[in-house]
This record gives structure tokens, sequence and C-alpha cells, in this order.
């Protein structure tokens, strides 16, 4: 418990936990819980020291009031079955029923909050509305612990404004996070390659822009690599293509020549008619995609020649497919990749989002990486050099 040293003797005391429990649901079905069983720890050890856990979490974009679409109690039942005790459940934030469940809590004991963003305070921009929330969260608890990565870049009343209110800690999840992007932006090991896909150019055009000072090697995938290929002259048919971010593109590469940074693109590319996961696959250069298709995938050639740059590196930082894995058809790219990062000799990361999705969905084993972010966006915003309000307010 050397880590909660500031919180003092948590034996008794009613802890507030902000974890990150987003995970996709079908109906009352999760379909992805990784995010719950990287929250387990922290609240495991606090548990055990005999805190009163309280956690609190959102689940998807409510519109600021209760919605049963977007309700916690799921997935404060798989909590306690990974915990193996039962889990206390809330009907509320901080109402009613957040009272009764908290006061109700003997030492060791966990409960669950309802959806903190069902509650328009969570996310406001107003400061006044925001602490008016966090306040009432506040009176709930006795200490704070910042577990959540996945929201350390939001300022929210949850994440940053409880923190100014209660003795704080960082939890061991977001110290493992930031302990692994630190060694990526401050002493990586070399050979360091920079893996970059997912659909859109314009949703890392600034960790690009910082990556090209840092990385040795950046590979680029995904439906953002339509928009580098058409910064290079070539035609891209149907392909996701952000025409505005064409110039952007040609700047990096021009960029990349001057610096010594390499940008790798595909040589080959995986099309079909349509987008749809019984589309007919064809492979063909970068050069002739037909006009009528839509590239879905990184080629097999290009797949291979990434996984002997990733194989070949110190370090690798994975974040977003190389294609639309969920279809077995344009899988493959993602999963080559994602198999060559678990033969790094030295640091993987896998970055979050998609790509921890993707690892999951094709049955890469997690052990073989360094570690799986369970924050894309906070990930991005690290590397983008970006001053995360979830983080800073921990440090008085």
């Amino acid at each position: 418990m050397a880590e909660y040293a500031s919180l003092g003797d948590v034996a008794g005391k009613r802890v507030l936990v902000r974890s990150d429990l987003n995970v996709p649901l079908d109906g009352a079905r999760i379909t992805d819980d990784g995010r719950i069983r990287a929250s387990v720890p922290t609240i495991r050890e606090l548990s055990e020291a005999g805190a009163r856990v309280v956690v609190m979490a959102h689940l998807g974009r409510p519109k600021g009031e209760p919605d049963p679409a977007y309700s916690l109690r799921p997935v404060a039942a798989r909590l306690g079955e990974l915990l193996g005790t039962e889990v206390a459940f809330a009907d509320d934030t901080v109402g009613e029923s957040a009272r009764a469940v908290v006061s109700g809590l003997q030492d060791g004991q966990v409960a669950v909050l309802e959806n903190v963003r069902f509650d328009a305070g969570e996310t406001s921009k107003d400061d006044d509305e925001r602490a008016a929330f966090a306040d009432r969260l506040a009176e709930l608890g006795d200490a704070f612990v910042s577990d959540g990565f996945g929201v350390v870049h939001r300022k929210q009343a949850s994440v940053y404004d409880v923190a100014q209110r209660l003795p704080h800690a960082m939890g061991g999840l977001v110290r493992t996070e930031t302990e692994v992007l630190r060694r990526l932006t401050q002493s990586p090991e070399r050979p360091y390659v920079v893996v970059l896909g997912g659909s859109k150019v314009s949703d890392k055009l600034a960790v690009i822009d910082n990556l090209l000072g840092k990385a040795d090697t950046l590979l680029i995938g995904g439906g953002m690599v339509f928009t580098f290929l058409a910064a290079q002259g070539h035609g891209v048919g149907q392909s996701l293509l952000e025409k505005d971010q064409v110039d952007t593109c040609r700047a990096y590469l021009e960029r990349s020549a001057e610096s010594g940074v390499e940008i790798v693109l595909p040589t080959d590319v995986v099309v079909a008619p349509e987008f749809k996961a019984d589309a007919e696959p064809t492979v063909v250069p970068v050069a002739e995609i037909p006009s009528d298709q839509i590239g879905l995938d990184i080629g097999p050639d290009s797949a291979t020649a990434f996984a002997e740059i990733v194989r070949g590196a110190r370090t690798v930082f994975w974040n977003g497919p190389m294609g639309v894995f969920e279809f077995d058809s344009f899988a493959a790219g993602t999963r080559v990749v994602a198999e060559a990062l678990t033969e790094v000799d030295g640091l993987s990361v896998v970055g979050g989002g998609d790509s921890a999705a993707a690892v999951r969905q094709l049955g890469v084993p997690e052990s073989g990486f360094g570690h799986i972010s369970t924050g894309g966006g906070a990930s991005l915003e690290y590397l983008e050099g970006k001053e995360l309000p979830g983080l800073t307010v921990l440090e008085d």
C-alpha cells in the first residue's frame, strides 16, 4: 500500500475510486470486459486493506440524465464475479440510493455508483456546475484514488474536481500507464517504431506531428493510409479519404525525409466492391486501386514488411488496426502486426481502444505484449505532449 501512503491507513475509510469501466455492451451483455479486469487489482488491494471502496465510472455518452441503456448494473455484476465477492450497486450517483449504499458498507466491501454521466455536472464546461456535482460526490468519501486512465485527459467532476476536495492518490493502473508512456516519450530504446492505423488521419495529426521528432519509423495502415496514398498521387477508389488532410500528409512525408524519421506506407492493399463482411476481397498494388473498389486492409506483402520492421524494434507503440479486423476477410493485416508485437525483444505497447479490442477478438495472447493500455485517447494525448488534467491534479 506504499503508493497510497498519502491517504494514511485506509482501513475503515470510504475511498472513492474513479475507474474506467466503459466497456462495450450488446444489450446487457458485456462483449469485452478488458477494462473491468484491468480495474480489479486496485479495487482488490484497497478492499483487502480494509477500505470501504466506492467505485465511480461512466459508460457511453448519455445526455446528462438517466438512460437505462447506459446503466452500470451489468458492469457491477461482472466486477463482483471477478472480485469473487458481492458488489453493492447504487441506482443513482449522489442521491438517496448512493448515500444508503455507501453508509451500509462494512470494511473491505465494495460498491459501484450508477453512471456518473447521468448527471450533467460530470461533463459540464461550467466550472460551478461541475463543482456542485463534485461536492456531492466528495461527501460520499474520505479519500480519492484515480485509477481510470482512459479519462485522465478529461476535466470532469469525478476525475478532476473530486481530487481537489479529498486526500488523493494515483491508482496502480494509472501509475503503470504513466510509467510506460514516460518510457515511450522520454527514454525509448531504439529502434523505436510506431504503428498507426484506424480510420482517420485527423484523429492522429498531433501524435504524428510529435512523433516525427521522437520515433525512428512510423508505419501507417488502416483507413487513414489512403489520405497518405492520395498525397503521393495515387488514386484510392472509394476508400476512406480526408481530402482536407492531403496537403498535411504530403507535408509529413516531406518532413520525414528531412528529419530521417521514416514513414512507411503499404505497397499493396486488400480491396472489395463494398463495405460488407462477405464482400469479395482482392489484393492490388497501391498504384492500381480500382475506381469502384474500397480499401479495407493492408495487403499481405505490406503486412509481412511491417511485421519485419516491428520484430526488429526495441520499442513499439501501436494504436489503430490495419484494416477492418471485425470482418474475417480483412483482419489479416491487423493479425500479422499484432503477432509481430508479441515477438519484440523489448517494450511493446498496445495503445488501447480498437487495438486492444482487436488483440482480444483475434485471440492473440495478451501476455505476449509488454503493456496493453486501457486509454486510447488519453494515451495519444500523452504522446502528443499535452497536459492531462486528471494527472496534473494529483501532483500536489
